[in-house]
């Protein structure tokens, strides 16, 4: 049987730049070494704030980390409700302009993108998560997985 090559309709309108075929429902990472190269890179905010995030720990919601979207990485990733958090590192003129497009990019894909700085995690994560919740309560909750069946 030939895989679904159709791309899921937020991805159709934009540029399609770095997106697989979609196979079987999945989404398939376009440079997974790339990925995981910046999995392995992650700044110790990152890592705190992924602390919270992985293992469906907020709301049953599942995220994932230096997910490609498009033609660009995000920090965080929540397929379920379209949302990508982004932690900011530092402030610079040409930093903000790529910040811009890329997130006129998603926004016109259908994502929302919440911003945080480095320093709002260390400084405050509990803020962090509170406003990361309250932006996820306006969604229905994610159908729980299904567990596998199997031998007993």
């Amino acid at each position: 049987m030939a895989p679904n090559l159709s791309l899921p309709s937020r991805l159709r309108e934009g540029s399609g730049v770095g997106i697989r075929p979609v196979m079987d429902g999945q989404f398939q990472p376009r440079d997974t070494p790339r990925a995981k190269q910046l999995r392995n890179g992650a700044t110790p905010a990152e890592r705190i704030l992924w602390r919270c995030l992985s293992g469906r720990k907020l709301g049953g919601w599942k995220f994932s980390r230096q997910m490609p979207v498009g033609p660009y990485f995000v920090d965080f990733l929540c397929r379920e409700a379209n949302l990508i958090i982004e932690l900011d590192g530092y402030s610079h003129d040409m930093r903000q302009a790529y910040d811009q497009r890329r997130d006129h990019w998603l926004a016109e894909n259908r994502f929302r993108v919440l911003h945080f700085t480095n320093d709002d995690v260390m400084a405050n994560i509990e803020g962090v998560v509170r406003k990361i919740e309250r932006s996820l309560a306006l969604l229905p909750t994610p159908n729980p997985s299904r567990k596998r069946e199997g031998n007993k």
